[in-house]
């Protein structure tokens, strides 16, 4: 049997416009965040996702290699750390810390989008406290990311 498929279908609605054509390549260009240059060429209005890097521990405590990994996180999904806020007093109570109060203050002028940590605790090991601090984020627009950067095994040892 012979197919009437072919002969039933229907034409584009029309050709791609100058400015449609030019719309699309500058779309392409700014996904791949290529910069076109010379006379009338667009400046893309699309920027990189913002993100502070907070890390907490205790004044003696080496956070080198979380601070690494964090940044090698953000770079895996394409986000620009914008700052990297360090809190060496230990895991006090959330409000007490002053480079939480900071990364909070940041993210309610909306200069990032996320904050991003190595781990729960290091926003705090009590639930609730994590919770509040979480909404607090979120009511501004931006969200609390944990990277989980302690090894796997060692997180399924627990």
């Amino acid at each position: 049997m012979v197919s009437e498929r072919r002969k039933r279908r229907r034409a584009t609605p029309g050709w791609r416009t100058t400015e449609d054509v030019a719309r699309r390549q500058n779309i392409a260009d700014a996904a791949t965040e290529f910069e076109p240059v010379g006379p009338g060429a667009w400046k893309s209005q699309v920027s990189r996702f913002r993100v502070i890097i907070y890390l907490c521990a205790a004044p003696n405590a080496n956070i080198s290699v979380p601070r690494e990994q964090c940044g090698e996180y953000a770079t895996a999904f394409g986000w620009d750390v914008v700052a990297v806020i360090e809190d060496r007093d230990g895991l006090g109570h959330p409000g007490e810390r002053e480079g939480l109060k900071r990364v909070l203050e940041r993210i309610e002028q909306r200069e990032a989008g996320a904050v991003l940590t190595p781990s729960r605790s290091m926003i705090s090991p009590v639930a609730e406290e994590y919770a509040e601090i979480s909404r607090r984020i979120e009511k501004w627009g931006a969200f609390l990311q944990v990277a989980h950067t302690e090894p796997a095994r060692a997180r399924a040892e627990r």
